[in-house]
């Protein structure tokens, strides 16, 4: 009787693959075109043996088998990832512009290593240390005053990074069984203590505040304050958009002019009276065209006055004659040309708007006031003080439901349609806590005169 081979009870071969036992863990040994691989795959026979079955078809088939990578640098997988998002999931221009600027920190870091590590290998920990110290312009401009990065911008940046590694996962640029090294920071509990603060108005200062503003810049400040709406909404807001007879203006999409709402989500929101007024104001004898113009437009109408069927048109044209003249256009020129279509109409840039609520800050002796989303926090905490429904509040401000399609508040959202009654009624309720603005509102929209030119 012939004695066993030595070892032969702990390997087996499954094919083109070899499983075997090494320092208390199972193996897979096999060959994948000119290239050896030997792989621990698990602590047991059976689940190693299931794994070699696996890799033996597609060994045998050709195909790449589940324990293939392909190594990449950072850079080339910065640029994969951020093509993915241009190309294939088409996200808007400015999210692109974000993930561009993130993951430009982990490509720097990366090049300033004495040789530059492979994506697979990259610290996650050596770069939060990196990103922590370095230093950035935070407008962008290369004489502005340099600082650190904020909590909040260091945390944007690793969640970015976080997916880019997601995104390389899946196109298995990682090695197999290898974990997200992102994922491991637990970002959750990343303290956030050098936030920019948001200043909230109250009953006393929110009246003094809109006093403080010129008869150009009063109108959209006291509009932002009653309604909620984001600055960049309120810009493109066109007269077509507002139902002055029952009081509600409607924020609405104008993707052929290269503008959407932050979510997407199209909403109505309620007008109180005051704000009527205020508007009616605003617009004048103007049936068509942006509500709000840049201030040297108040004598003089812009060169695009029309409808939004009118400006799409424009655009088309603009659209066409560059793609004549250039060939191709892409969605970054296509942005460009769609820009001059929204300048042309008169549109009020959100930093003029910034600089207005910044003057009126300092005019009352509160300097600290430099964030025009102040307004939209004061709104959804008024809503919150006369106790609006929480699912009238989401609608109203246009926010997002959980990631669950039925939202925070389970199937009632599902089952509860909110007539526009009802979310008027308590809107205006809401409203109604702070008669002072309002009783200012409705002296300025008596008064009928021109307002001073202001930028």
């Amino acid at each position: 009787m012939s004695k066993p081979q030595r070892g032969g009870a702990r390997r087996k071969r499954i094919g083109r693959v070899s499983v075997y036992h090494h320092h208390g863990g199972w193996y897979v040994y096999y060959r994948e075109g000119e290239r050896s691989v030997r792989k621990r795959v698990a602590d047991t026979r059976a689940d190693a043996e299931k794994i070699a079955g696996q890799i033996n078809a597609q060994v045998a088939s050709c195909t790449p088998t589940m324990l293939a990578f392909e190594p990449v640098s950072v850079a080339e997988l910065r640029q994969s990832f951020l093509d993915h998002h241009e190309h294939v999931l088409r996200s808007s221009l400015a999210t692109v512009r974000r993930y561009r600027a993130a993951t430009q920190h982990l490509e720097d870091f990366c090049r300033q290593l004495p040789s530059a590590p492979p994506a697979h290998e990259v610290s996650a920990d050596r770069f939060v240390r990196y990103v922590r110290e370095v230093s950035v312009s935070p407008n962008g401009h290369p004489n502005s005053q340099r600082r650190t990065l904020r909590d909040k911008g260091v945390v944007f940046i690793l969640e970015t990074c976080r997916s880019m590694y997601g995104f390389a996962a899946r196109r298995r640029h990682l090695p197999p069984y290898a974990e997200n090294p992102f994922s491991q920071l637990t970002l959750s509990r990343f303290r956030i203590e050098d936030a920019k603060s948001i200043s909230v108005f109250d009953s006393v200062t929110e009246p003094r505040f809109l006093q403080a503003l010129n008869d150009w810049a009063f109108p959209i400040h006291f509009v932002l304050a009653k309604t909620g709406l984001r600055p960049g909404e309120l810009t493109h807001l066109l007269i077509e958009d507002l139902d002055f007879n029952d009081g509600w203006l409607l924020i609405r999409n104008k993707a052929s002019l290269g503008w959407r709402i932050k979510t997407g989500q199209e909403r109505a929101v309620p007008l109180c009276d005051e704000a009527v007024s205020v508007l009616q104001r605003v617009v004048g004898k103007r049936q068509q065209g942006l509500v709000f113009l840049r201030p040297r437009f108040r004598e003089f109408p812009p060169q695009l006055a029309g409808p939004l069927s009118q400006l799409e048109r424009e655009a088309e044209q603009r659209l066409t004659r560059t793609q004549k003249s250039t060939g191709t256009v892409s969605r970054t020129d296509a942005a460009q040309v769609l820009r001059t279509v929204w300048r042309d109409a008169g549109l009020i840039r959100t930093d003029a708007i910034r600089k207005a609520f910044i003057r009126a800050g300092r005019a009352i002796g509160r300097p600290e006031m430099t964030c025009p989303k102040s307004w939209r926090h004061t709104f959804a905490t008024l809503l919150q003080d006369a106790e609006v429904d929480p699912l009238i509040r989401q609608i109203t401000l246009g926010h997002k439901s959980a990631s669950d399609a039925r939202g925070a508040l389970g199937m009632t959202s599902v089952y509860t349609h909110t007539r526009p009654e009802t979310q008027k009624r308590q809107i205006e309720r809401a409203l109604q806590l702070w008669p002072d603005s309002l009783d200012f509102a409705r002296r300025w929209a008596v008064r009928g005169r021109h307002a001073p030119g202001s930028d």
